[in-house]
């Protein structure tokens, strides 16, 4: 059928793959990283000029990346707020990221509309720090002058497909990327303008939302734009997921979300409700806790150095650290159950179950449980229950899981694969490292360039089966509860 692009502008980097349309087979790839401002102390900008992510475009795309391609889909980094005038430029730099500026303002918020339950009514979450409307509300306190000259109101995919089309009167996003910014209701499929207003302190013009597989538009040069998504809807369009799929991220905090034929409505806000590129559903469940606590422990053991903790969906790839690898290497001389030992991963508080102000526990201490290999057992077995309970979250809500993508640089540990079936109680799958936003939106590019659904193969994976341990992981994970309600009583109720 011909050629296609998918591009992911993730915080850091662009990558851009050019994909067989019929078979989804990366024929070439390009990168370039985004020049950023440096940061007091490391880390990310909270501000960024979005030129530089089509810099960056523009140097991973050279020496002719794209040459014979007939269509691009657009994937990038979710929850940047990217605010324009009435003549489409930008008031201020574009907001990114987990924004902690806007923590007060996503408090603020809750307290202007009534409660977390009107919020999770309205448009299936409640405001969190990182989503562009706390940001928006956040600007309105702190910058009341540039808040007065915002019309308009764009994501970082919206802003770079907009870019792509040369910037024509009408301005797009897509389902998936509109379910993330706190004000469109997944449930409704609308926008709920009274909400910007709300957070803003006036309105602003906000884009169309295309459904899955329309074009965008078309460049003067002929090429097919694609709606464009977040990197997240467009890892799980990549990895191939469908109902009865789940995708449990371990990065430094883990997130764990499922597909599923409509949007939940969780009152006590423990579920956002977002929407995949395909028409589905994607309820996500957060947890504080995963590889920190395994780097934690690795740490207090005195084993390997400082590295990475490991990325989250929208990367897929990662730094592995000697400390976390002797950690599960030590954990696989224990057995599960670590004698009894047991770790309530909240280092620093927890989200799932809602305990911002928790500490971590260890609990079980007998003499003969106090060895180095029943602590690293302990430190995977409690990271792999709290996601478990994530799980549960959304099995307990109707959402079918039989299968677990299991996805960060912590999925290759022999001690996460041996423990995370029985865990689970479900087939676990680790995909290949492979640039799957990237993938997603080449996909989407061919859906729009052929009106079809491609049907392409998917990740290569290893697959683990939970097997005849499945009743041995479920005693692991009653030993946990019990644990936890002492500790805890009630956090789940």
């Amino acid at each position: 059928m011909g050629i296609v692009a998918g591009l992911d502008s993730s915080p850091d980097f662009t990558r851009i793959v050019v994909c067989d349309a019929d078979t989804g087979a990366v024929l070439r790839q390009g990168y370039a990283a985004h020049p950023l401002p440096a940061v007091e102390g490391g880390g990310r900008p909270s501000d960024v000029d979005p030129q530089a992510w089509l810099l960056s475009l523009g140097e991973a795309a050279g020496d002719g990346l794209l040459e014979g391609v007939q269509a691009i889909g657009v994937s990038a980094q979710q929850n940047a707020l990217v605010p324009l005038d009435a003549q489409g430029n930008t008031v201020r730099p574009a907001l990114v990221g987990g924004d902690k500026r806007a923590q007060v303002a996503a408090a603020d918020l809750v307290d202007r509309l009534g409660s977390r339950e009107a919020w999770a009514e309205a448009v299936g979450s409640v405001p969190q720090a990182a989503q562009p409307v706390s940001k928006l509300r956040w600007l309105a306190r702190t910058e009341p002058e540039n808040a007065r000259r915002v019309a308009q109101l764009l994501q970082a995919h919206d802003w770079l497909v907009w870019q792509l089309l040369g910037r024509p009167a009408r301005r797009t996003t897509d389902r998936g990327g509109a379910s993330g910014t706190g004000y469109w209701s997944a449930a409704s499929g609308e926008w709920r303008p009274d909400l910007v207003e709300l957070a803003l302190g006036q309105p602003a013009a906000l884009p169309e939302v295309l459904g899955p597989g329309d074009r965008a538009g078309t460049t003067p040069e002929g090429l097919v734009i694609s709606a464009g998504t977040g990197e997240t809807m467009a890892a799980a369009f990549g990895l191939g997921v469908s109902p009865g799929d789940a995708v449990v991220s371990l990065g430094a905090s883990g997130s764990v979300m499922a597909v599923h034929h409509e949007a939940l409505v969780d009152a006590g806000g423990t579920v956002t409700s977002l929407a995949d590129a395909t028409g589905m559903h994607l309820p996500v469940v957060h947890t504080t806790n995963a590889v920190r606590a395994l780097r934690g422990s690795a740490e207090m053991l005195g084993l390997g150095s400082k590295g990475a903790e490991g990325p989250s969906v929208e990367g897929g790839g990662g730094r592995r650290t000697g400390g976390i690898e002797e950690l599960s290497e030590l954990a696989m001389k224990s057995t599960p159950g670590a004698h009894g030992l047991v770790l309530l991963p909240y280092l620093e508080g927890e989200r799932t179950p809602d305990l911002p102000h928790a500490a971590g526990t260890l609990s079980g201490l007998r003499r003969e449980s106090m060895k180095p290999e029943h602590l690293a057992r302990a430190a995977f077995e409690g990271m792999l229950c709290g996601l478990a309970d994530a799980l549960d979250v959304l099995r307990e809500r109707g959402v079918s899981v039989r299968r677990v993508f299991l996805l960060g640089a912590a999925a290759e540990l022999h001690a996460v694969q041996a423990a995370a079936p029985m865990l689970f109680g479900a087939q676990v799958v680790v995909p290949q490292p492979a640039d799957y936003a990237a993938i997603g939106a080449a996909r989407q590019a061919a859906w729009a360039l052929s009106g079809q659904l491609p049907q392409w193969q998917g990740a290569a994976t290893q697959v683990f089966e939970p097997g005849e341990e499945a009743a041995v992981g479920q005693a692991v994970r009653q030993q946990y509860r019990a644990v936890r309600e002492q500790i805890h009583p009630g956090a789940f109720a």
